[in-house]
């Protein structure tokens, strides 16, 4: 345990507020006229959770192995959102992470107000449940502390009752723990630092309620509610349990599934009120290679349990709208916002939509704000690496959108034999447009990967050869995503006439994750001294 706390204690630094990117070209939510659609988040922000302080409302989600972890967003009104920072650069601990860890690291998280102090509670499966705190939202957090150490604890969210008493519900991952579809409560210390008594069961869901994760913990008028969804992540539907006692026994209901919608598997989320006496709820819902994308809904309470979502029939079953009026709030209507896509390297920092794979080394990339580039190096791929699936420089972001292009310009400036700098579509299967030294020659080609978690082998598009005279001059990289995630890369020498390369890839999504888009540069053998390429900017559109 002692060891877990002083990896846990290396591995921090915390994470400055960024300045937000203009707004997304290819998903606004906010449609401009006091209305929304959903996707309030067209993006992977898996398991959300939101909380509201005064005016102002934080989501955080899970981040599995990519870092910077724990994503912090800020919106006034539920509807724009704005990423302000994360909680850690490097995922604890260190070592275990400087390694792709596809679908570990950080699973569902809940981000709490307590005592004027933020907290977020996230397990990780492999390792137990951690908190962190922090007094501003945007940073920096404090070093993430281990109250419990387990395999298979997952999904925790903290409940500070009135009488000064504290309380951790959490489900089980049945990949780890054996056992999965039950809820059970810890009794915490008032500080929220360590657990101060036995596991109680409160729920098992085998009989009706199967697949039953995500809890979230509140109080009102006098009963305790755990929302939690169940039926399985594309297909399943809103639990809600409530009861007069902490540790039940808890009355169960289904208070929205998809109804006569397209939203499948309307799933787990968050409940939040605003300052006008308002409910709303948000959740996601799996788009395969999009990830989880997460939806708004009006909530409305009724002899004390929640509807979510409209009720047509009046059942009390809700299901997701497709559009709604926005959330009222006091104060004039935000500036329209989405979080950052195109970054144009003009500062010292990246963007904050982006994540390493892995735990980063420093010389992997560098930003020259007033020269505006970003420089990757070419990273020596790991002994014995099959595929991109075993490499930890890549630099990635979410799919912004269901249709949208991705083009970057490039200059690249090759120093040993086999350098390669590419455009990439990260998943299960992946794709890549790639620009590679061999020879003493520029060459580009299309190579694609299915079943890469199998660490099957790549193959690749003949050759096109860079005309000499272009050597050293930029490159513009593009894949095209149509709807269906379908994509087609292409390369131009002028940015302005562009050529398709390779066959129509389609995306698939990650462990747990959506397919992700974004660059890497890599080299194959040992050597003193390493190529770069210098990227000019990255633009969605």
């Amino acid at each position: 345990m002692h060891a877990l706390l002083v990896l846990l204690a290396l591995g921090l630094r915390s994470v400055p507020a960024h300045a937000q990117s203009s707004l997304s070209k290819v998903w606004v939510p906010d449609l401009g006229n006091g209305t929304y659609k959903n996707p309030v988040l067209y993006a992977d922000y898996s398991d959300p959770d939101v909380v509201r302080v005064g005016e102002d409302f934080y989501l955080t989600s899970s981040s599995f192995n990519a870092v910077p972890g724990l994503q912090i967003l800020h919106s006034k009104d539920l509807v724009n959102w704005s990423i302000i920072g994360a909680v850690f650069e490097q995922q604890p601990p260190l070592a275990r992470y400087r390694e792709p860890q596809h679908g570990n690291g950080v699973w569902a998280p809940a981000i709490r107000y307590h005592n004027q102090e933020f907290y977020i509670y996230y397990p990780d499966p492999d390792l137990g449940i951690f908190v962190t705190k922090a007094k501003n939202p945007a940073g920096p957090w404090s070093t993430p502390v281990c109250v419990k150490q387990a395999t298979g604890w997952i999904d925790p969210c903290p409940l500070w009752d009135e009488d000064g008493k504290a309380y951790l519900v959490h489900g089980f991952a049945g990949s780890r723990a054996g056992i999965k579809t039950i809820l059970a409560i810890s009794p915490i210390s008032p500080d929220g630092q360590r657990l101060t008594g036995r596991d109680a069961l409160v729920f098992d869901g085998h009989k009706d309620q199967p697949t039953l994760e995500g809890p979230k913990f509140y109080k009102r008028n006098g009963y305790y509610y755990i929302f939690a969804p169940a039926g399985g992540v594309p297909t399943g539907w809103q639990l809600v349990l409530r009861s007069k006692n902490v540790y039940g026994p808890y009355e169960e209901r289904i208070v929205m599934d998809q109804g006569k919608t397209s939203v499948n598997g309307p799933h787990q989320g968050a409940w939040v009120n605003t300052s006008t006496g308002e409910d709303w709820f948000l959740h996601f819902q799996d788009q395969g290679p999009y990830g989880r994308v997460v939806h708004l809904e009006p909530m409305v309470w009724k002899n004390d349990w929640p509807i979510i979502g409209e009720d047509p029939d009046g059942d009390g079953k809700g299901q997701p709208v497709l559009t709604h009026r926005k959330p009222t709030i006091k104060g004039p209507a935000p500036t329209r916002a989405t979080p950052p896509t195109s970054d144009e390297f003009s500062g010292n920092t990246l963007g904050l939509q982006w994540q390493w794979h892995a735990n980063p080394q420093d010389y992997w990339a560098y930003l020259n704000g007033p020269r505006g580039y970003l420089r990757l190096y070419s990273v020596q791929q790991p002994e014995g690496t099959k595929n991109l699936w075993q490499v930890p420089n890549l630099l990635l972001q979410k799919l912004p959108a269901e249709a949208f292009s991705a083009t970057t310009k490039l200059t690249f400036t090759p120093r040993v034999e086999g350098e390669k700098v590419g455009l990439l579509i990260m998943g299960l299967d992946y794709a890549y447009l790639s620009v590679a030294n061999v020879g003493g020659k520029l060459q580009l080609s299309q190579s694609t990967c299915l079943n890469a978690d199998k660490l099957t082998a790549e193959t690749s598009t003949p050759a096109v050869e860079v005309p000499a005279a272009k050597a050293g001059q930029p490159l513009y990289l593009r894949v095209a995503v149509k709807a269906g995630a379908k994509c087609q890369f292409s390369y131009s020498l002028d940015g302005q006439s562009f050529q398709p390369l390779g066959a129509e890839f389609q995306a698939r999504e990650g462990k747990w994750i959506g397919a992700k888009v974004g660059l890497f540069s890599t080299r194959p053998a040992k050597f003193n001294d390493s190529g770069n390429a210098d990227f000019d900017w990255f633009r969605i559109e």
